[in-house]
Parts: structure tokens; sequence; C-alpha cells
């Protein structure tokens, strides 16, 4: 009787299994939001030791990237929905800086109080969006060409209300501005809480409701979405309509953090939301991503510039420089995942 012997496996086991886990981590739809908060995480860290001496420990320092940046969420959650259904939205910006300018103008050129003006900006923002939405489903053409030319029209607009910049004095916006919640360890704006507010919306909204659920599907495929019976023309209506809301109350907080309207305000400012969304893990492709992850890559872009501010040497440029850096870096992750998954 001759005794078998046994080929050793465990090295291939091992090499097999190895890669299972990597198909796994790449497959994992939650990967880029979980790199984008540990890259916060880092950060935050970093700053800590270096600026210990500095002040950078203070909540309040954390809190302010909140207070800084709260108008940047509100525009960067309305372009998420976009995207998230397979589209783009250049028209952020324009619409932001239209805000400012056109609420400026009726409350200190019409002397119309605030509290009529806020809603007649949110309206006239949400009209935006629902024109450019009808434009690009019903005449079915490209969302960059629509929504490009919806920047042109805004930033143009803007300049028809006033070409130079209008300082408000109004006494309900300066108290508004200036208006701190305290939280104990820090203090809040109104603007930041509701940024804050907007996101828990956008939260439900996306993973808790119909709707949501019809964003991911048209995004994802649209044709599958199409013969599931979706309906495909209200979606992405309403997610253009949705992104000029959010917009026009990104130009409302805007104006409230600078406390003017000015035709040049807010010019760039559709790609920062875009990159801060594209940073946070959605897929320019669209049918993935989680608005959380919008959050964290706001407070990037706001942590990027508070370390520039704290080193004190460096130029404000390179709050672009490593902006560019990472929305790289994020779009090879992208790549990588949407190449795991066709293989």
């Amino acid at each position: 009787m001759s005794a078998t012997t046994k080929t050793p496996t465990v090295p291939e086991g091992r090499t097999a299994s190895q890669a299972s886990a990597v198909t796994r981590l790449l497959g994992d739809r939650r990967l880029p939001v979980l790199v984008t908060a540990a890259l916060f995480l880092a950060m935050y860290i970093t700053g800590l030791s270096r600026y210990q001496n500095y002040g950078f420990a203070e909540p309040q320092v954390f809190l302010n990237l909140f207070i800084d940046n709260g108008y940047l969420l509100v525009a960067a959650v309305g372009a998420t929905f976009v995207i998230l259904s397979g589209g783009i939205d250049l028209s952020v910006g324009s619409l932001i800086g239209f805000t400012t300018m056109f609420t400026a103008w009726l409350v200190e050129r019409q002397g119309l109080p605030l509290l009529l003006v806020i809603p007649l900006a949110l309206a006239v923002g949400a009209f935006g969006g629902f024109l450019m939405g009808y434009v690009i489903h019903n005449f079915e053409i490209q969302p960059f060409i629509v929504t490009l030319a919806g920047l042109f029209l805004f930033r143009g607009l803007c300049l028809v209300i006033s070409k130079e910049s209008i300082s408000i004095s109004d006494s309900t916006v300066s108290s508004m501005a200036q208006t701190r919640v305290s939280l104990g360890l820090g203090e809040l704006s109104i603007g930041a809480i509701v940024a804050l507010v907007v996101l828990a919306a956008a939260f439900y909204i996306l993973h808790y409701t119909r709707f949501g659920r019809r964003v991911y599907a048209v995004g994802g495929n649209e044709q599958s979405a199409l013969l599931m019976g979706l309906p495909l023309g209200g979606t992405k209506i309403a997610v253009y309509t949705m992104s000029g809301f959010c917009s026009a109350l990104a130009g409302l907080l805007f104006m409230l953090y600078i406390q003017s309207g000015d035709p040049l305000h807010a010019v760039g400012m559709e790609l920062d939301a875009i990159a801060a969304v594209v940073i946070g893990g959605t897929l320019l492709t669209g049918g993935s991503g989680y608005v959380l992850g919008t959050l964290f890559g706001v407070l990037v872009l706001g942590l990027i510039k508070s370390i520039i501010q704290f080193e004190g040497t460096l130029s404000s440029w390179w709050t672009k420089i490593a902006t560019g850096v990472l929305l790289c870096a994020f779009i090879l992750i992208q790549r990588a995942m949407t190449a795991r998954k066709q293989t």
C-alpha cells in the first residue's frame, strides 16, 4: 500500500484569497466614501500635530469648516442629485452669483423685506433648474450644453442688474449674518445650520424615498429604468429643479456670508461643487454615491484652505493645486472600480 502525497495548496489559497479580498474591496460602493473620510481624518490629525501651538485644536476651528463652507455644501448637495442621475450642472456658480445680485438689488435698491425676497429668489432658482431639466429631457440635448447656456444666461443677468457690487446694509441681513448658535464647545452660524438641515433632508430623500431610488436607477442604467416603467423625464426634470433650488439657497447663504451682491461672485464655484461631489465618491457616470461622501468632500476642500491659512507661507492658489491632485486621484479610483466591475 503506497503512501499518497498531498500537494501543498496554502500559498495558492492565500493568493486566491488575497485576490478575492481586493476584488471585494474594489467592488464595494462605499470604498470612495471611506477613502475620503480617512483622508479628512489624516489631514485633520496632521493639522493638530503641526499647528497645535496656533489654536488648530480648538473645537471652533473644526466648526468653522461648516461656517465657511456652508454655501458650498448646499450647492454640492444639489450637484450630487444631478450627478447621481448621470447628468451635470455647470450653471451652479452663475446661479449663486445671480441670487446674490438679485437679493441685494431687491433688498437694497427696491426696499423689499428680506423675508419676502428669500422665497422669490428660491423660486427663480428652482424655475431656472426646471427649465434646464425640461430642455434636456424633451429636446434630448446634452446636459453639458444646456447647463453651459444656463451658466452664461445667469451670469449675464447679473450684469443686467448691475455692473457694480451692491453692499447690503439692511439690519435683518446683518442680524442674520451675525447670529450664532452655541453648541457648548463652539458656535455655528445660521448658514451652517441650514446647510446641515439640507444635508439631512437630502440623505433621507436619497435613501428612504421612491424618488431617491429612481435617481439611482436612472443614473445606473437609463434604458433599464425606462423598461421598468420609471418616470424618466419627471426624475430628470426634478433633479435639475432641485439643483437650481439648492444653488439659489447657496446664493442666499453666500449673500449672508459676505453681505453683498456682485456680478463676479461665485465664478467657478460650480467646479468646486463638482469636485467636492467627485472627491466624496460619487461616480461621474451616475448611479453610485452617497450624500455623506459629498459632506466629506466639502470638508476636505475646506480643510485644505484652513491648513494653507495656518501655514501662512503658501499662496491661496495651492488650494486649486491640491484640489486638482485629489480630483485626479479619485477619478483614478473610480476608474479602477468600474474596470473591476466590468471584468
